[in-house]
């Protein structure tokens, strides 16, 4: 990956934890409570990351072949579980890309929830 593509991609990666983050805690009442249900379900009420991701990539511009492969350049490295599929290549890619994004925004989520749980007790 390229310099500026690595660039636009940690652009991408931190202004996703801002935006989610406040919204976790906003609609969780405090970040302890947002990190105690983003670990209890990452897919529950009021936290909802495979929809925030979507919605990521959409704003983004991402949810498309080039996009994917955008994201899965920057995240070669991850190792991400898929259920076996028989799909077209687009959509593996798309499901890949969401799925390794999601893995790594959640554990970045973790780690701010975290330090503004800290901060606030």
């Amino acid at each position: 990956m390229e310099l500026h593509e690595r660039q636009q991609f940690d652009f991408l990666l931190v202004t996703a934890v801002e935006r989610f983050s406040e919204r976790l805690v906003q609609r969780n009442e405090g970040a302890e409570n947002a990190l105690r249900r983003l670990r209890e379900n990452p897919q529950g009420e009021g936290i909802w990351v495979d929809e925030f991701v979507d919605a990521v990539f959409r704003d983004f511009l991402l949810d498309n072949v080039a996009g994917a492969c955008f994201v899965l350049q920057a995240l070669e490295r991850r190792r991400v579980t898929l259920p076996a599929v028989e799909a077209r290549v687009e959509e593996v890619l798309q499901t890949m890309a969401r799925r390794a994004f999601a893995d790594l925004l959640t554990g970045k989520i973790e780690e701010a929830l975290e330090q503004a749980a800290s901060y606030s007790g």
